[in-house]
């Protein structure tokens, strides 16, 4: 029985005629022993020997039919310039001279695929094991793709061979884009994301069960053991859930797993030793972490995520493996039982509900879940809250501070947590709920004491005797005065009805975008905080506003603030320029107007009135909204650049603030004399309200009735209110923003993220009263040449840090009292020696300890700032920082470890104390 002729295909044939090019110069028939395929194309276009020629192909099976067909051709005049392909199994002795005698070489050519995969690969050499695999061959001649296989020098390896051929049958070339195939990394990463195409399971599986094994082998040799069992899975059909498949193998992995668990989990893998499923675990969990990590700035990516997380948890369910799998790090299920975990906790305890937040943020998933991510935080936050000392309001002006500094904090918490889980869960949104309304209570009770401070601080205050309040007219006088210099003059942005609780979030995007936040410095023994106003009575806009920007109590518009405004800084000979609405925005192309512009370039203080917040509470705009960033407040980004580009300090001030409208009455309170949503007239209060009087009152003849409470309006409903007795409406918050220390007022210091946030905002966050105090330090009296030369040295400005900043050895070596700190066991260790070497203009030894403790006591991180003030650094350190932790991390970071750092872009400095100990060998020493 005779051998059948091997298949081939239109690219054999172009190889060949290109390879014979010479001979079909004056011949147009070519014989060639194989077996043409009905459904390739008979007629084509081939380039032989450099030129286009029409080639026709005819397969026949006789010697009469070879012969019919050479005379049909030559007898066709239109293919005078044709050539003739006849494929066929007949042998040259079977043909006769007429026919052989009209061929190339005179014979049937046989196909010598080596020699063709070396011409199409463009190659003068193989490499010796192909010539051993027919079907490797084979298959690089069927499987060359339209632009051809790609040049691979002189030599055509194995391996390159058998990647050029996977990346071509499988498709691989369509899912990493605009890698070559020769870049191309074939690994297990590739081959998960080929697997969720449609189209490439499809084309393994039309590949023959010899190709198909010889490429699951290969595989398995380059992209790791997971690759075979993913190949497994795409021959059994299984391809499109096989990532899915892996998440809930990872439970194999787990000793706490119960065996039924771990059988389960192996049936969905069919014959696959449990070794290997846990290597492509691994693998579908490596690739996932990396998608995950795109998706916050790809939606396609996100979209993958989902699609494997959801298929996921259906397959969980119907094998009955969800509960089992609770502690997976990827499903879905798993995040919310979590989820629901934390929330379980806030019933129980601060410690309890922070381990399972800690938990939670681990997950796989919390990095796609941001925004329940964040409510959970605030949650925990003021469970925090309620677990600190009952508080209580003593003083008008004591109740305004505290609110700014704390409770507008809480305000800003129970905000996000009126809203619930941003998804809907059940559990976790009553959990939440629970937890708002207890601390909605707690604060209840504050504002109805403020209310009664503030009744009776209200009948005698006025703006010569404020009762150690700063009231809302002398904002001017006590902030706004005191930024204005010869050399620079204020931006003074009032938004209009911004409440504490949204200028706490508005200060900390400021201080995280490069401005720096000042306080004028406490007196002995007290600590800075943010000052905070009070509003004039009741605390609405044309009220409270015009008083703040005019410097006197007083009632009005536009207009009148314009005029008072100018005319409180001529009286302090200085220009003052005031902007609204409608003179803020400028033409087409500009954000600013052209005379806004102007004014910030000159001398003049400038004052901008933003009416975002007002007009979203007024006109329904607030909605579910649970906070306010710089970019949510039109025109505000704009002029903080502007601000900063010519150097101006900026005064960021309310008028009054504002109270949302929860829905927690059906509609407006029954009461007479209503103005206005939250004041009206009359001399007797119901429950919730307080009646007001005296000079600071300037509606109702001098005395109204305003709710303290929060869910009592008396006008039709709208987003959110002001006017009443409330601290959120009364506190009028003050930020002074520096674009440079060099702006620094005379009598003010820096108030560092920790001082301006509570202790109970941030998870393990030290109590102020544990801050390390801040240190001076004097080094040994240098050698005159030296002091010559360091003098000389900072007059020309080189390197950071001042003389007395310099490192300096004593001349003669003096006996150490044994180190106590840990800063001071770092810096007398041998490896801090031998790093100091390399370090030219190195701080004192001290100041680098110092440095180290100060971390280490504040739970290894600080913001730059609040370390600057922990280790008392020179103006020439706190106007480089950067420098001088760059000079830190050429100190600590031994052999380039981590162990001092920047995170939070650049905003926190975190200290790794175990990194540390080890590097600096302290362990030892500790024991």
């Amino acid at each position: 029985m005779s051998t059948p002729p091997p298949q081939v295909n239109r690219l054999t044939i172009e190889a060949l005629l290109d390879t014979y090019a010479a001979g079909l110069r004056d011949r147009r028939l070519m014989l060639v022993h194989g077996r043409y395929p009905d459904t390739a194309p008979d007629v084509f276009t081939a380039k032989i020997g450099g030129e286009p020629r029409r080639v026709h192909v005819s397969d026949q099976t006789s010697v009469l039919g070879i012969v019919d067909a050479w005379q049909r051709h030559r007898s066709d005049r239109a293919r005078d310039a044709d050539v003739l392909v006849v494929t066929t199994g007949i042998g040259d002795e079977q043909l006769g001279w007429d026919v052989r005698g009209h061929a190339v070489k005179r014979r049937t050519l046989t196909v010598e695929k080596a020699e063709i995969v070396k011409q199409r690969f463009g190659v003068r050499e193989l490499d010796s094991r192909l010539y051993g695999e027919p079907w490797l061959l084979e298959a690089l001649l069927d499987a060359e793709p339209h632009e051809g296989w790609p040049r691979s020098g002189s030599l055509l390896t194995r391996d390159a061979a058998v990647k050029a051929l996977v990346v071509a049958r499988l498709g691989l070339d369509r899912v990493v884009e605009g890698e070559s195939t020769a870049s191309l990394a074939i690994d297990a990463d590739a081959m998960l994301a080929w697997s969720r195409t449609s189209a490439g399971p499809t084309r393994f599986l039309e590949l023959d069960a010899v190709e198909r094994g010889k490429i699951k082998e290969w595989l398995g040799e380059t992209a790791g053991a997971a690759v075979p069992v993913l190949m497994s899975l795409v021959e059994d059909g299984r391809g499109q859930d096989a990532m899915a498949r892996g998440l809930l193998a990872a439970a194999m992995a787990d000793p706490a797993t119960e065996p039924d668990t771990v059988f389960a989990v192996g049936g969905l893998f069919g014959q696959v030793r449990r070794p290997d499923i846990l290597a492509f675990s691994d693998a579908v969990a490596g690739t996932l972490t990396r998608w995950i990590g795109e998706a916050r700035h790809n939606e396609a990516a996100g979209q993958r995520v989902f699609s494997v997380i959801d298929r996921a948890d259906r397959l969980a369910e119907e094998a009955g493996l969800t509960r089992a799998l609770r502690g997976s790090r990827f499903l879905l299920t798993s995040f919310t039982a979590q989820l629901r975990a934390v929330a379980a906790a806030l019933a129980a305890s601060p410690e309890q509900a922070e381990a399972a937040l800690a938990d939670l943020r681990e997950h796989a998933l919390a990095a796609l879940n941001a925004d329940r991510i964040a409510v959970a935080e605030m949650a925990v936050r003021v469970a925090r809250w309620l677990s600190t000392e009952e508080p209580r309001v003593e003083s008008v002006a004591s109740g305004v501070r505290r609110h700014l500094a704390e409770w507008g904090w809480v305000d800003r918490a129970l905000n996000v947590l009126w809203s619930g889980d941003p998804v809907g869960d059940v559990v976790a949104g009553q959990a939440y709920r629970t937890l708002h309304d207890t601390a909605r209570a707690r604060r209840d009770v504050l504002d109805e004491q403020f209310a009664q401070r503030l009744a009776g601080w209200t009948r005698t205050a006025v703006q010569q005797n404020p009762g150690g309040c700063l009231l809302v007219e002398n904002v001017l006088t006590e902030r706004a005065a005191r930024l204005h210099s010869r050399s620079t003059s204020p931006l003074i942005l009032l938004i209009d009805g911004m409440s504490s609780a949204a200028a706490v979030q508005l200060g900390e995007e400021a201080e995280r975008e490069g401005w720096i936040e000042a306080v004028p410095a406490p007196p002995a023994g007290r600590s800075a905080q943010r000052a905070a106003a009070v509003s004039m009575l009741p605390s609405v806009t044309r009220i409270s506003r015009t008083s703040l920007l005019t410097g006197k109590a007083d009632t009005g518009g536009q207009s009148k603030e314009t005029a008072g405004f100018a005319e409180f800084w001529k009286q302090r000979r200085a220009d003052g320029v005031l902007f609204h609405k409608a003179t803020i925005g400028g033409p087409s192309g500009h954000r600013l107007a052209e005379e806004l512009v102007s004014a910030l370039a000159s001398t003049a203080v400038v004052g901008v009135v933003l009416n975002t917040i007002d007009d979203a509470l007024d006109h329904g705009q607030q909605g579910e909204r649970t906070q306010w960033r710089i970019n949510d407040i039109t025109f505000m980004r704009e002029l903080l650049a502007a601000a900063k580009g010519y150097g101006r300090p900026v005064l960021l001030v309310a008028d009054h603030g504002h109270v949302l409208e929860r829905g927690a009455r059906p509609g407006p309170a029954r009461a007479s004399g209503a103005e206005s949503s939250r004041w009206r007239t009359g001399s007797s209060a119901e429950d919730g309200e307080i009646v007001l009087s005296g000079p600071r009152v300037l509606e109702g003849g001098g005395t109204i009735v305003a709710p303290w409470r929060e869910d009592i309006r008396y006008t039709p409903r709208k987003a959110g209110y002001h006017g009443g007795a409330s601290l959120a409406e009364v506190t009028v918050p003050l930020l002074v923003l520096l674009p440079a220390l060099d702006v620094l007022p005379k009598g003010w210091e820096v108030l560092p993220r920790e001082g301006a946030t509570p202790s109970w905002w941030v998870q393990g966050r030290v109590p102020e009263e544990t801050w390390p105090e801040p240190v001076t330090f004097s080094a040994p009296a240098p050698v005159a040449k030296a002091r010559t030369a360091r003098k000389r040295a900072a007059q020309a400005g080189e390197g950071l840090f001042t003389p007395a900043e310099v490192e300096r050895e004593p001349s003669t070596p003096q006996p150490q009292p044994a180190p106590a700190t840990l800063g001071a066991q770092v810096v007398a260790s041998d490896v801090y020696a031998a790093q100091a070497e390399y370090v030219r203009r190195k701080p004192d030894r001290p100041v680098v300890a110092a440095v180290i403790d100060a971390l280490a006591e504040a739970g290894e991180t600080m913001s730059p700032a609040a370390l600057a003030a922990a280790v008392s650094a020179g103006d020439r350190v706190r106007r480089n920082m950067d420098g001088f932790i760059a000079t830190l991390q050429r100190l600590l970071n031994v052999e380039g470890y981590p162990v001092l750092g920047l995170i939070d872009s650049g905003h926190t400095v975190r200290l790794d104390v175990h990194l540390l100990r080890t590097q600096f060998q302290l362990e030892k020493r500790r024991t």
